[in-house]
């Protein structure tokens, strides 16, 4: 078992969580339930499957909820290009957190192949 408050994969995902929120703070009121709900439940699906993980018994186990962070992550990527695509997402702050986005998927990458491997 590990303790994921001394991860800095969880870390890392907190700090994109609260960037995330306070970004979409600012998307129009019509988007709450659309975009901003999506876009908000993926940025806490990260730091909060990370921790679930860490509290299985198996490596085998956690990798599986290490997999559906990264699939949380490429969706919220996703999500954040639809919203600059869109015309509510300036281009600065999109590459600003598809930076973030990109380093946090190759730390979770290289956690799950060392997991893997034990």
């Amino acid at each position: 078992m590990h303790n994921f408050r001394k991860l800095n994969i969880w870390l890392d995902a907190i700090v994109l969580a609260k960037e995330v929120y306070k970004v979409t703070s600012n998307y129009p009121k019509e988007e709450k339930f659309g975009l901003v709900s999506q876009i908000n439940r993926c940025s806490v699906s990260v730091p909060s499957n990370i921790a679930e993980g860490s509290s299985r018994s198996s490596n085998k186990e956690f990798s599986y909820f290490i997999k559906v962070a990264l699939g949380s992550l490429f969706e919220l990527e996703t999500q954040l290009i639809l919203s600059n695509e869109f015309g509510i997402l300036d281009s600065q702050e999109l590459d600003k957190l598809v930076e973030k986005i990109i380093k946090l998927q190759k730390m979770l990458t290289k956690f799950l192949t060392n997991l893997e491997q034990k």
